[in-house]
């Protein structure tokens, strides 16, 4: 096991080179005058925009633009804004409310998913498995941000049971509804491939013989069933992290969650390429480290598998 993470982990970076390559690359093509608007209603001096250029490497190729901001980066230093801020600044602040954000909509999705799951994949055809098929592909046809204005108008302005925006730094119990808002997507897929791979292994021939060798039927769901159904929705969830994060900037701007969101769309329209970078870099490790752990969860789900 332990070489084989090791060879995960080397096989980790060129993969993350690639990665940061591209998103470097992309967004420096975006189309503009990065500087534009700095100064107020006249343009820059000559002056101010060439001392900038130099200062954030802008007059360099591409590539060599790259491998100065990867060598800044391995050493923990993700650059500053145009307005001398630090990247890491605005991370330390905004990060941890994306991340508390994404953990509860995790959980939400992983208990309501995994409980409708099972519930619907044991009892088979029924009225229950007839309505979580039917609220999954409601959930699943309808966009994010229409669920989160629809909570935010029914439960906030209507009913007045939350705030229809959080404060600046949420609580987790503000957390919960934009937490299911944007867990909801994920928590359909969970419940239906739950519901799917607790039908296909009732009738394995390890759970035949677990039955005929009168084990109890808690025993049989919980160890045999269950444990080996959970491993396409732990390669789900485990991925699934990372999208929650990144898939957090619209659920951010309907309750005006000040998280990673926020600047990343704020980086856009500014044109702070050194923000939007540094975010999707970290996001990118995050996909990166949750595939290896979910790969790892895999030899112990499952005895069988064994990694050399």
């Amino acid at each position: 096991m332990g070489r084989y993470v090791l060879r995960r982990l080397l096989q980790l970076i060129p993969v993350f080179i690639g990665t940061t390559f591209i998103i470097y690359a992309l967004v420096w093509a975006i189309p503009g005058d990065p500087f534009a608007g700095k100064c107020g209603d006249r343009g820059c001096p000559p002056a101010y925009i060439a001392e900038m250029n130099q200062k954030y490497n802008l007059d360099d190729p591409l590539i060599i633009q790259y491998v100065k901001y990867l060598g800044k980066l391995l050493t923990g230093d993700f650059g500053e804004t145009y307005s001398g801020v630090a990247i890491s600044s605005l991370l330390e602040q905004a990060y941890p409310i994306t991340v508390r954000l994404a953990i509860v909509a995790l959980i939400i999705e992983g208990v309501i998913g995994l409980a409708a799951g099972v519930l619907t994949g044991l009892r088979g055809r029924g009225f229950l498995d007839n309505l979580v098929l039917v609220s999954t592909l409601f959930l699943i046809a309808l966009p994010v941000f229409v669920t989160g204005f629809v909570l935010q108008i029914v439960l906030g302005s209507e009913l007045g049971i939350i705030r229809t925006t959080v404060s600046s730094d949420p609580s987790i119990g503000e957390l919960i509804v934009p937490g299911f808002v944007l867990g909801s997507l994920s928590m359909a897929y969970v419940s239906r491939l739950t519901r799917t791979s607790m039908m296909e292994n009732k009738r394995a021939d390890f759970v035949r013989t677990a039955v005929a060798k009168g084990l109890t039927p808690r025993r049989v769901v919980g160890v045999h069933m269950l444990r080996n159904s959970m491993i396409p929705v732990v390669t789900f969830l485990g991925t699934d992290l990372g999208a929650l994060m990144a898939g957090a900037i619209v659920t951010e701007g309907v309750f005006n969650i000040r998280g990673i969101g926020g600047l990343v769309f704020k980086g856009i329209t500014t044109q702070e390429g050194t923000t939007v970078t540094g975010i999707v870099t970290v996001l990118v490790l995050v996909y990166l480290l949750m595939n290896l752990l979910v790969d790892v969860l895999y030899a112990v789900l499952d005895p069988r598998i064994r990694y050399d």
